[in-house]
């Protein structure tokens, strides 16, 4: 079985004449041990595609089934627990906490999802390699979009969740950078059965996905 599913999702915003429907009638499926790229251009539906693939949204119509679970049947404190321990998210507006350091963005994390994180050891060699070990002590004022970029990458793969969905992760970094995060998602699918969906512009990221895709107008194809 897929880690992740959608079967016929469609999904609209608005109402009648001012109806919009951004998602037309998707069906996707990521494996674990693999990353699937989803390429499309701004307003193609990818940051939807993925918000609905993560529970966040609820789609118009169709179904998302996360770990053999179908969204739709959760209650929302079901949902909302599945997505803290099941789903890790690289979203574009990074959300970190502006008054907390990035250390204390994992501790944190702690506190909230308690059990199930990376170990202190695992943590400091993920910092490492994401270049980022010398910013522990910054709080996110202090820190270029790029860094901001990855102490995000690093929060999300620290709750070390089965399935990652990770939006425009590597905007903001420039091509050296790219790769590091690149061949760290494929690692990450390949060394450890993680299900990893990135949707992007960033052909730069190509070269490390299993499968790709195309997004456009809300429609998905095989790329």
């Amino acid at each position: 079985m897929p880690a992740l599913a959608l079967t016929n999702v469609n999904k609209k915003f608005g109402h009648a004449t001012n109806e919009v429907t951004v998602l037309h009638d998707i069906s996707f499926e990521a494996n674990a041990g693999e990353v699937s790229l989803v390429l499309g251009p701004s307003g193609s539906g990818k940051s939807t595609f993925l918000t609905i693939a993560g529970g966040i949204q609820t789609p118009t119509s169709g179904s998302v089934i996360v770990e053999d679970q179908t969204l739709h049947d959760l209650s929302g404190k079901a949902r909302d627990a599945l997505r803290l321990n099941q789903i890790g998210f690289i979203l574009q507006a990074y959300n970190l906490v502006p008054y907390l350091t990035v250390k204390d963005q994992f501790k944190l994390v702690d506190r909230v999802k308690p059990q199930g994180n990376l170990g202190a050891a695992e943590l400091d060699d993920l910092l490492a390699q994401l270049g980022i070990g010398q910013l522990v002590d910054q709080f996110p004022a202090e820190l270029s979009g790029g860094q901001t970029q990855r102490v995000a990458i690093a929060r999300a793969l620290y709750q070390n969740p089965d399935i990652i969905l990770a939006d425009e992760p590597t905007a903001a970094l420039d091509s050296d950078r790219v790769k590091v995060v690149g061949q760290l998602l494929h690692d990450l699918a390949k060394q450890h059965n993680k299900a990893i969906v990135v949707v992007t512009h960033d052909l730069r990221l190509q070269e490390f996905a299993d499968k790709t895709y195309m997004i456009m107008d809300g429609k998905m194809t095989v790329a």
